[in-house]
């Protein structure tokens, strides 16, 4: 009963952290949280954050390079310093890049493990460890389907997801006694800037028009599932097929992926 009624306090003023705040996905979820939430929004630029965000009753913006280990270590301490807890996580920063396996340099793959892979295991090791002592919170980490689902010219944005997602997987079994909930978010391509990057010339994300989800949609499932012991959320619901396909018959998947669904 006792836990039943610290969750239900818990759920009614939030603490919700959220990474990469500063657009695409995570714009749209803030959009759709109370302003009973308490937002502590990280990101690169501190002035944007707090321009964009300025019509929230309740939010503080920090400025971060969560590619720096002591300052995710400081902004945490800092974090549970003002507000002694932290109720939903949400690791979302990450980019992409779409392009041949050999034309990665050795920084380009250091960059997109360590904003993709290494920030959201930093950060969900450190609040892992302050959640289970309390008994109590989310963790929520964006990877991919990239991450479930395997494609040419994403090996390194393939990996990082992969990775993302193995380690939530063990980090769900670590902490489920504790009460302490990981979810991986995997959708398929969102209508974001992530493409801006990721595939400068559009033809990509015009190739696969049918799968692309609009990120107000993505939000919505994200936000119906804060607080709940969500395993996963792979979306759309074809990619989602695809990757049951892709488990029950790899070398045909495989094949296909190779020769008839190749979009980049």
């Amino acid at each position: 009963y006792c836990q039943r009624l610290r969750r239900s306090k818990t759920m009614k003023e939030r603490i919700i952290v959220i990474t990469g705040a500063s657009g695409g996905l995570a714009e749209e979820i803030i959009k759709r949280l109370p302003q009973t939430d308490q937002l502590v929004l990280l990101g690169r630029d501190k002035e944007k954050l707090e321009d964009m965000y300025a019509y929230r009753e309740r939010v503080t913006c920090f400025q971060i390079d969560i590619k720096d280990d002591e300052a995710v270590q400081d902004i945490i301490d800092t974090i549970y310093q003002k507000f002694d807890r932290i109720d939903i996580f949400i690791n979302n920063a990450g980019f992409g890049e779409f392009k041949d396996f050999d034309h990665y340099s050795n920084r380009d793959i250091r960059d997109m493990f360590d904003v993709n892979t290494l920030a959201t295991i930093n950060f969900s090791r450190l609040v892992g460890q302050k959640m289970a002592e309390v008994q109590s919170g989310h963790i929520i980490n964006i990877a991919s389907m990239a991450g479930l689902i395997a494609s040419s010219k994403s090996t390194i944005y393939s990996a990082t997801k992969f990775a993302v997602i193995g380690f939530s997987n063990a980090l769900r079994l670590e902490l489920a006694d504790k009460e302490v909930y990981v979810t991986t978010v995997n959708p398929g391509p969102i209508a974001t800037k992530f493409f801006d990057k990721a595939d400068p010339s559009g033809n990509y994300l015009k190739s696969v028009e049918e799968f692309t989800l609009q990120p107000d949609d993505v939000a919505k499932k994200i936000v119906a599932i804060f607080g709940k012991n969500k395993r996963e959320l792979n979306m759309p619901f074809l990619l989602k097929a695809a990757h049951k396909a892709y488990i029950l018959f790899p070398k045909l998947s495989d094949f296909l992926t190779r020769k008839v669904f190749n979009y980049k």
